[in-house]
């Protein structure tokens, strides 16, 4: 809880309607490490940014 409420800045209603799995994925941004997928990638690279906006472009 207090790594929600004091690192995450979460209120209440936003931390207690939060997944496991989102909670996992969120301690995994601070910690560098993945709980759910072993150890994280790291922020992306600028050419793994451009090649998802051609793959998924914004809809208008």
């Amino acid at each position: 809880m207090g790594f929600g409420f004091a690192l995450l800045r979460l209120s209440p209603k936003d931390f207690w309607t939060m997944t496991p799995r989102e909670l996992a994925a969120a301690f995994g941004a601070f910690s560098g490490r993945s709980a759910l997928f072993g150890p994280a990638g790291g922020p992306l690279r600028a050419g793994e940014l451009a090649a998802l906006i051609e793959r998924f472009p914004d809809q208008t």
